[in-house]
């Protein structure tokens, strides 16, 4: 099962994770990333590693 990871420390608030993966991302009220489920199903894996991809600081991961 994908396990997905966030590095808070160089997130930007960009958001671009959150158009592309909405029920796997959010940002907090400090404009941080929040990952809602750091497990994905296999069939998920597309979509939620190019949301990951999209972030321009490549605070995310998907494994």
């Amino acid at each position: 099962m994908p396990v997905v990871r966030a590095d808070v420390e160089a997130c930007q608030g960009y958001a671009n994770c959150v158009m592309g993966a909405e029920d796997v991302f959010d940002i907090d009220d400090d404009g941080v990333v929040v990952v809602l489920r750091d497990t994905v199903d296999e069939s998920e894996r597309e979509r939620v590693t190019g949301a990951a991809r999209s972030c321009p600081v490549s605070a995310l991961t998907v494994e």
